[in-house]
């Protein structure tokens, strides 16, 4: 939606200025910290300015497709697994299956019952929906029951995304599995995908640990944002 848009927009360029601040004041290495928090922001914009901002009233694009996905997933009498980076943004979905009494699963973090949680998934038909945060979906899962697997959000790193992935792809799946990824267009989103295709430096730098910025320009990080 244009509101969406002009968010991000605004936002983008008020990010751009305070990396070019930081970068000229501090230089790179030091301006780690302040550059992956305000991609994260931009990447949690794409998804929702909600996000970021409790007093946005408008909708979100990827709000609703993804909403139409899970609508059309529930009457198929299939079964889905969604995974965000961000458990906030789940929280967008888990409320709006509580205010239509949608049955469903969530794990995050926090979740201490992991596998009561998952046997849940797996052996009750009524529930056909399993929120999970990238981080705490990572290991030990077996979720064959699930025919899709919604990917609501880009990571920096596809093997994440495709660990993410083989969480349905487990032996004992006699059925196919349908993936679908959601891109925002023209944001931080898009320019991580084709990074990603690219196999550029540049998205490598973000699957690191310690001092990923040792070795990137300030121009390589004026291209995420233009």
């Amino acid at each position: 939606p244009d509101s969406q848009q002009r968010f991000y927009e605004s936002e983008k360029s008020k990010v751009r200025n305070l990396i070019l601040d930081n970068i000229r004041s501090q230089g790179i290495e030091r301006s780690s910290i302040i550059i992956l928090q305000s991609l994260t922001r931009l990447r949690q914009i794409a998804s929702h300015p909600v996000l970021i901002d409790a007093n946005f009233e408008a909708s979100s694009g990827k709000y609703e497709v993804v909403l139409d996905n899970i609508e059309n997933i529930l009457a198929e009498k299939h079964k889905a697994l969604i995974f965000s980076s961000f458990v906030k943004h789940l929280k967008l979905f888990t409320d709006y299956c509580d205010q239509k009494a949608i049955t469903y699963r969530i794990l995050t973090g926090e979740t201490r019952n992991r596998q009561d949680i998952i046997s849940e998934f797996q052996h009750d038909d009524a529930t056909r929906l399993f929120f999970i945060s990238i981080k705490a979906g990572g290991f030990g899962l077996n979720l064959t029951a699930a025919d899709y697997v919604l990917l609501l959000d880009p990571w920096w790193n596809p093997a994440v995304e495709d660990q993410a992935v083989s969480r349905a792809h487990r032996i004992g799946q006699n059925k196919n599995v349908f993936i679908y990824r959601f891109i925002t267009r023209n944001t931080i989103e898009e320019k991580m995908l084709k990074l990603q295709e690219k196999k550029s430096k540049l998205a490598d730098i973000f699957k690191g640990t310690g001092n990923v910025f040792k070795n990137i320009s300030e121009e390589q990080i004026i291209e995420l944002l233009n």
